[in-house]
């Protein structure tokens, strides 16, 4: 047996390369984890909201913006994955107003300045 580590590639075979996807799949997979980390930061994952852990609706409201933004500069290239990206970020707009002790004004919560009101 040899003293001296094996060498490990660098990266795996059969992982691609970024340069190798398409942006539509870079930006559908960016928009889900902002979305993906929203919910977990308004404890939708958790049985009860309130009491979750993981609540933190100042880092919400950073993460709803994001991706409203990120969804709203690239709907055109979305096609098909546009609508239900919408629908995502609508949903954890609302979800933030109904957590929010005093609610923004409409047109003032996270992510209204690029996508409009939500109600």
């Amino acid at each position: 047996m040899s003293d001296q580590p094996s060498e490990q590639p660098p990266y795996s075979p059969d992982a691609r390369h970024v340069e190798d996807i398409p942006s539509v799949e870079v930006i559908s997979r960016a928009a889900v984890m902002l979305l993906s980390a929203g919910a977990e930061r308004l404890g939708l994952a958790d049985a009860d909201p309130e009491t979750s852990p993981h609540r933190d609706l100042d880092e919400a409201r950073r993460l709803i913006t994001a991706l409203a933004g990120l969804v709203t500069a690239s709907a055109e290239y979305l096609g098909l994955h546009a609508g239900p990206l919408r629908d995502g970020l609508q949903s954890l707009q609302k979800a933030f107003r109904e957590a929010s002790a005093v609610p923004d004004a409409p047109g003032q919560g996270p992510g209204e300045k690029y996508t409009g009101p939500v109600y």
